[in-house]
Order: structure tokens, then sequence, then C-alpha cells
């Protein structure tokens, strides 16, 4: 039996325009009402979220979410479980990376601010601020307070540039560091305690479920670490190859109902 739903977001959990189905909303609500945990699984901070979650109902102190990509784990009301962010030293090399490769990046800190020493921010981090609810701050590393949290670095560029450096970027900062491709448009670099599925394993663990008690619903490579921790893994068939590799099961696409589908399927 299914006690612990954990679902991605982008092209997941929403359509290609970002917006909840019917359908979805009336499957999760039913499992909630049903004492089934769902918790939402993001690279997006708990701002870029919040009012899914809202829409969702899940409002209460205790239930949970997972936001970037796994670093924070913590209550939907803001109680923090666990973080594990970036250094500044890291931050710093970041930075000068992007200048010798001409890649546009951003850091994401804890308070959900988007900073860059980009003085021309590209429409790449501009929608991923607007999504997010966040504002966009130009500041070099050293302008910081030293005692600011940066959870997350992300270069945040067109998808052929990104295919261009990625492997470089596994190379350069991957030793150190949890590197993955989120999306095409993003690449991002974390601490390198920190993905999806060790976040998974540390909330199963908190709330006592069973690995088969447990089921994840995914798109993108970033969610593979999920689907090896989990006891029903779900990919969506706008995944990528990668995802659908190492899912268990495929349901349908975020525009025709795949959620509800796998709710109905393995959940109910």
């Amino acid at each position: 039996m299914i006690k612990l739903v954990v679902i991605d977001v982008d092209d997941t959990l929403l359509n290609s325009q970002g917006k909840l189905l019917q359908f979805t909303t009336e499957v999760i609500k039913k499992a909630i009402a049903r004492d089934i945990k769902v918790v939402l699984c993001s690279g997006r901070p708990l701002a870029g979220v919040k009012h899914f979650l809202n829409e969702l109902g899940i409002v209460q102190d205790n239930q949970y979410v997972v936001t970037f990509n796994g670093a924070v784990i913590e209550t939907v009301t803001g109680k923090t479980l666990q973080k594990s962010g970036i250094d500044q030293a890291t931050y710093e090399k970041i930075d000068q990376y992007s200048k010798k490769l001409d890649v546009d990046y951003n850091v994401v800190d804890e308070n959900s601010a988007i900073i860059t020493s980009n003085l021309n921010v590209n429409r790449i981090t501009v929608v991923q601020a607007w999504v997010n609810s966040a504002g966009v701050f130009i500041r070099k590393p050293d302008e910081l307070p030293k005692d600011d949290q940066i959870i997350k670095a992300v270069f945040a560029d067109e998808k052929d540039k990104l295919d261009e450096i990625e492997a470089d970027v596994v190379k350069t900062f991957g030793k150190e560091n949890y590197v993955v491709r989120a999306a095409d448009n993003f690449l991002e670099i974390m601490h390198p305690d920190v993905n999806k599925g060790v976040a998974l394993e540390f909330l199963r663990k908190e709330l006592g479920f069973k690995i088969n008690e447990v089921m994840v619903i995914g798109d993108e490579r970033n969610d593979i670490p999920m689907f090896k921790v989990a006891g029903t893994s779900v990919v969506m068939a706008n995944g990528s190859s990668e995802a659908k590799k190492q899912a268990d099961f495929e349901t349908a696409s975020n525009n025709q109902n795949g959620i509800a589908l796998a709710f109905e399927q393995f959940v109910f």
C-alpha cells in the first residue's frame, strides 16, 4: 500500500503551461483525505511552489516539501528539517568559470533570492525569477555577506550552450559537488551530499515509512536518484530517455493527466 507519494513539479505535476490540471488536483486531494502523504520535490525554492501547495491543500505543519533539488527539506509552513548549501569558495570558482566560458549563471540563497554577477541578465534567469516569485540581484561574490547561505548555483543558458559545456562542468566541479542537468536550460551545482534521492531517504525514515510504501513520479535526470530509492517509480511520457530507462513504469504525459492515471493505478 502506498503511503507516501513524492512528485516532481515542472513538466510532471504541472502541464506545459505551468498549470495544475483539474484531475491532478482532484486525485491529490483524494489521497490527502485518505491520510496519504503527498510531497512536492522540486528544484525550485519554497516560494516557487507555495501557490501550488495551497491549490492542492498541502498546507499543514505536518506536511512536507523538498526544495532546491533536495538541498532543503522543510515543512510547507517553512520549518527546516535539513539544509545543505555550497560555500563561498565554490561560488567564486563558478563566477570565474562563467566569465571564462561566457556562460550565464546565478546562485540562489536560502531566502530564494537569485544572485548573479552577469550585468546583462538573460531571459532564462528572468523567467527563473518570475516562476519562483524571486528577485534578481547583481552582486559579485565579494559583495555578499559572509554569512549568506548559498543553496545552489545554476548555469542558466541556451540548451546548445549547456550541451557544449556540460561534460567540462562535470569534470571541473563534479568531484567536490553534485552536478545535475535539471532541464534543457539549467545545469545545477549543489552540495556533494545533495540530490532528490538523498532527501527522499531522509524524509522517508523521518516519517517512518517502508521503501515499498513510497511512490515517486518524475520526468528528468534529477529525478533518477528518487527512482532508485522508492518502491514504485513512475516516469512521465514526456520525460527524458534517461529517466525512462530508470523508472519502473511510464504514465501519460503532463498534458494528458499522467499524474491522475498514476494515482488511480498505483495508489487507489
